[in-house]
């Protein structure tokens, strides 16, 4: 969420001269040239290239949807309810919680929550107040939040009650699954100080301007506006005040961020590690640098680097894959002025998605560390939630049939282009407001600093050029595509995107239940390309609600038959590269780090 939770995502990748010539590619790392840490007491982690943390504020809108973002605002602020796989299986992790029990009403419409005895890092003790300021700036503001969905948090939760400090009722719209309700969206909630946010400006005094709608607006705006100043984050007051076991030391534009650990931190999972270094890098070759340079302890190797394996394990380093809870997918904008007409059409995206050679794109793009994707529910791991349909693929890659297909529907080979030239809504025509003369021509905006992706993507152009479709490919860092392709209208400016990719390790990881009600229910927070589907909207409502897997099975089937998307290959997350020594965790699934986790063990 970052998506995450894109919700969102990642990146990889000569052998540096020397140590000191890697570090120079590091934006600001430290002069050390020997040991990849400075002591047993740092750590230096290497972020994805081209994938910089840039939000502080731990509510997430759709501009900022980098998982990195979300890691870092986690260490700093925990949620009500950690639900992550970082003990090895996706569940509720209680050390890294504010809250201690979700009680559930046996009718399933309501829950008791019981927070924990903690203290912000100003001594100010996290109580229900600080839950009831989230839930009132996010209600006031739910259309500007990333995990938004309508008819769902903070819509389906009619009302909070404080009991006491420490205790608190939120009482639902109907009954719900309670592990959808727990791992989907009471881990959204995130608690905040508001004994010291509250606030409608940065010289207006803390008050209790959230318990009005227009307070709780004014009160978003100065957060928001607060955490533009990425220079800031270090020595503005408003983010000292954490609750998490890490405090911000420095945080740099170029992305380079150091943590602190929180010594005033009283949860259960304090930091190992006094001090995090999180290092950025505008290339993966950067990156397998300072790998081979020994200036990084965490880092990461492209897929298509496996055969250069043990060259890092005679370096001292451990060879991890990292598999993620995920799906890969290449968003189409329904509202483009031009192709739009075009994509909502069904024919027209099964032509596409029959022009995608998946098997080939795993095998040979990603050396075989990737899952074919055909729906919305990950496939590379096994689940119950995952249909039969989906699974058997409906749309095998076959450009032959695809080609006939739009020649079915009305289009013309014209100079190895597939042009409109029986406009119409007919069964042999291309379609509602498909014009005479359109050519299939599509631009993807596609992330760059990753030359597996970028190899990926030459591979789909050609691919569809066989089928007589024209790909484009653009690229820019992913914080750039995200702001570049989102929901839009057709006559805004911005709506002139067709498809949009975000997926270098997976465009979306989901919790624990993996509904579509952020991505592909109408109006979803994080439907970028704005699809719209009244039935599919009831079977996302209907697997939040049941407590049988059936409406999710349902809901996989109609979506891998339905393309709202391009459905892609699902790779690894990453290929971790660890020092030895360094351990106490586990890879989390849902693409998380978690630095409290992290600790010498030896080297």
């Amino acid at each position: 969420m970052f998506p995450a939770r894109v919700t969102e995502r990642r990146r990889w990748a000569l052998i540096a001269g020397a140590a000191a010539s890697a570090c120079a590619l590091l934006a600001g790392c430290s002069g050390s040239t020997g040991s990849a840490s400075a002591s047993s007491d740092s750590i230096n982690y290497a972020l994805p290239a081209n994938f910089t943390p840039n939000w502080i504020l731990p509510i997430g809108t759709a501009a900022h949807l980098n998982t990195n973002n979300g890691s870092i605002a986690a260490a700093l602020w925990e949620p009500l309810v950690a639900y992550d796989g970082s003990k090895g299986t996706v569940a509720w992790n209680k050390e890294a919680s504010l809250a201690t029990a979700a009680d559930f009403a046996k009718d399933g419409k309501s829950v008791d929550v019981t927070l924990g005895n903690r203290h912000w890092s100003d001594g100010k003790p996290v109580t229900s107040r600080d839950v009831e300021f989230w839930f009132n700036v996010i209600k006031a503001n739910k259309a500007q939040w990333a995990n938004y969905n309508e008819g769902k948090a903070p819509d389906n939760w009619t009302s909070f009650k404080t009991v006491d400090a420490t205790h608190f009722t939120i009482t639902f719209d109907r009954a719900y699954n309670s592990q959808w309700m727990l791992a989907n969206e009471l881990s959204l909630i995130k608690p905040l100080p508001q004994h010291a946010w509250d606030k409608t400006s940065a010289s207006a005094a803390v008050s209790d301007a959230d318990k009005t709608p227009a307070g709780a607006k004014q009160v978003w705006t100065f957060l928001n506006t607060a955490a533009k100043n990425i220079s800031g984050y270090a020595t503005d007051p408003l983010w000292k005040v954490v609750d998490g076991p890490y405090t911000v030391k420095s945080f740099a534009t170029s992305g380079k961020v150091v943590l602190a650990a929180n010594k005033k931190y009283d949860g259960g999972e304090k930091a190992n590690i006094a001090t995090v270094n999180l290092l950025p890098f505008t290339t993966t070759d950067a990156e397998k640098n300072a790998l081979r340079a020994k200036t990084v302890d965490y880092g990461y190797i492209n897929a298509g680097d496996l055969d250069q394996k043990d060259s890092f394990t005679n370096n001292g380093y451990a060879v991890k894959p990292w598999t993620g809870w995920a799906i890969t997918y290449m968003p189409y904008n329904f509202n483009n002025p031009t192709m739009g007409p075009v994509f909502k059409q069904l024919y027209a995206r099964q032509a596409v998605q029959m022009s995608i050679d998946q098997t080939s794109l795993s095998k040979v793009i990603f050396n075989g560390t990737a899952v074919n994707g055909y729906g919305p529910i990950p496939q590379a791991q096994k689940s119950e939630f995952v249909s039969q349909v989906q699974k058997d693929n409906p749309y095998p890659f076959s450009t032959e049939k695809a080609k006939a297909l739009l020649t079915a529907h009305g289009w013309s080979e014209q100079g190895g282009v597939m042009v409109c030239t029986q406009p119409g809504s007919s069964a042999a025509q291309c379609g509602a407001g498909v014009t005479k003369g359109t050519k299939f021509e599509m631009q993807v905006l596609s992330q760059s600093g990753s030359p597996v992706t970028d190899n990926m993507m030459s591979a789909v152009q050609s691919s569809l050029s066989k089928t007589g479709i024209k790909f484009s490919i653009k690229t820019a860092p992913v914080n750039s595509v995200l702001s570049q392709t989102p929901q839009c209208t057709a006559s805004q400016s911005i709506c002139k995107w067709q498809l949009s990719f975000f997926g270098t390790a997976g465009s979306w990881y989901f919790n624990a239940f993996p509904t579509g009600d952020s991505l592909f229910q109408t109006k979803g927070g994080s439907n970028f390309g704005n699809y719209s589907n009244p039935d599919v909207d009831k079977l996302i409502t209907a697997s939040t609600t049941s407590t049988s897997n059936d409406a999710v099975q349902q809901y996989s089937e109609a979506l891998a038959k339905d393309l709202p998307v391009i459905w892609l290959p699902e790779p690894d997350y990453q290929i971790s590269v660890v020092k030895n020594g360094l351990g106490g965790f586990s890879q989390d699934s849902l693409a998380n780090f978690h630095p409290a986790q992290w600790k010498w063990t030896g080297k």
